[in-house]
């Protein structure tokens, strides 16, 4: 039975909690660092195309390195590669701490982007090698969900740090959650949790065709090539639309991303532990993308809201903030981007895994699933930036949302004709 209890529960078994804060670790680090870029355009005075830099400059190292680290992990001992990519993001905060233009910033970025693929794609392929067959959705599922539990901790804190203390104070807390799941990892994985494949056999091209000539995981692929265009555009201009917009501080802007995160947290173990119930993966990925699409179609509207709805005065911590109706837009807009996340998440990466099994390359089907998304990430954010520099912030969004239309549209059509060979071929 699908119940919210069941992702806590996972965390009695050792290996689960280890992994947990491999994600927990990952998922704080991006979300803070969302919120510093926000405040590094605002500084430095950045253009709408510089801006997208600093999302296409991460993805462009990681568009590089998803293959080869695939093979690597699919083949060698998967532990030793996330304990080297939390040293790496150590240095990236580092890195953060010393910047002073936007060439930095970028310059960072891009060892940053090298560190959360190491962590991404190493995490997610060890949980799916070490969880039981008959609850993969539930380990998933609640792997994501805790990294959406450290993603709203992430805008909460992070944001406030960098409010009340500044860049410096910020990472140096990042360090410290960061070598604390170094620790957790060392001392509770076990030695080589992946690494079964033959290294004849894995992540080689012969393999990427055969992963890729399954129709389920063929569609997933086209999917995200166009999904991830108008989504990583979100993520990179939504916190700096909000700070050079409508003058949000970091804080607040904690709080409109913690909306997206709240409702990740809370369902998504929940959806995950369904889609094992009742099947059906496809269409949860198809609802998700089609409600990601209406959430991002509505950010535009805090440029109406602002203005139009009384703002709040709220105090905390001695200190009082102004939060007008672009605040309360955003906010919505953002937590139903969550919900959004919740209902395709853990579909879209069951089915991933579950091609990977077929040739026992799990680690390569999740570097197809990254590398497909990384396209669109190196390509959404400076297209889209360059279109608010032509036209308007709002515009941007409306061309993201319209990406997202795209993509969903064209993943219904061929999942529903993979579904079909499927079932004629048994």
């Amino acid at each position: 039975m699908a119940r919210f209890g069941n992702s806590i529960r996972l965390l009695g078994n050792a290996e689960f909690a280890s992994l947990a804060g491999t994600a927990f670790a990952r998922s704080q680090a991006y979300s803070t660092v969302l919120i510093a870029l926000a405040l590094y355009a605002d500084l430095f005075g950045t253009t709408g195309t510089v801006e997208g830099l600093f999302g296409t400059a991460f993805a462009v190292v990681q568009l590089v390195v998803v293959l080869p680290l695939g093979r690597a992990v699919d083949t060698g001992n998967a532990k030793r590669y996330l304990l080297a990519g939390f040293l790496i993001n150590v240095a990236v905060f580092v890195g953060f701490a010393l910047v002073d233009s936007p060439t930095h910033v970028i310059l960072v970025r891009m060892l940053q982007g090298l560190g959360a693929s190491v962590l991404w794609i190493t995490g997610v392929t060890i949980i799916g090698e070490v969880s039981p067959d008959d609850s993969q959705g539930l380990w998933l599922g609640s792997y994501n969900q805790f990294a959406s539990v450290s993603s709203l901790t992430g805008d909460l804190l992070g944001g406030y740090l960098l409010y009340a203390y500044g860049f410096t104070e910020t990472y140096a807390v990042l360090s410290v959650i960061t070598l604390g799941s170094f620790a957790l990892v060392y001392r509770f994985l076990r030695d080589n949790p992946g690494g079964r494949t033959d290294p004849d056999d894995a992540g080689g091209l012969e393999t990427f065709r055969s992963l890729v000539a399954l129709p389920m995981l063929r569609s997933l692929v086209v999917f995200r090539f166009s999904f991830s265009v108008g989504k990583m555009a979100v993520i990179i201009f939504l916190p700096i639309y909000a700070r050079t917009t409508f003058d949000i501080s970091a804080f607040a802007i904690g709080w409109i991303m913690a909306g997206g995160k709240a409702t990740k947290a809370v369902t998504q173990g929940f959806v995950g532990d369904l889609t094992d119930r009742y099947g059906w993966r496809h269409g949860f990925v198809g609802l998700g993308a089609a409600l990601y699409g209406v959430g991002t179609a509505a950010i535009p509207l805090a440029a109406v809201a602002d203005g139009r709805i009384a703002p709040v005065t709220v105090s905390y911590l001695g200190d009082t903030q102004t939060l007008g109706g672009a605040f309360f837009a955003l906010f919505v807009a953002y937590s139903l981007l969550g919900v959004a996340d919740s209902v395709r998440l853990p579909a879209s990466m069951s089915l991933f895994v579950d091609e990977g099994e077929r040739h026992e390359a799990v680690a390569s089907a999740m570097s197809l699933r990254s590398i497909s998304w990384k396209v669109g990430q190196v390509v959404g954010p400076v297209l889209v930036g360059a279109t608010m520099d032509v036209t308007s912030t709002e515009t941007g969004f409306l061309l993201a949302a319209g990406f997202i239309a795209f993509s969903t549209t064209l993943f219904a059509v061929h999942a529903r004709r993979a579904v079909a060979r499927s079932r004629a071929a048994a």
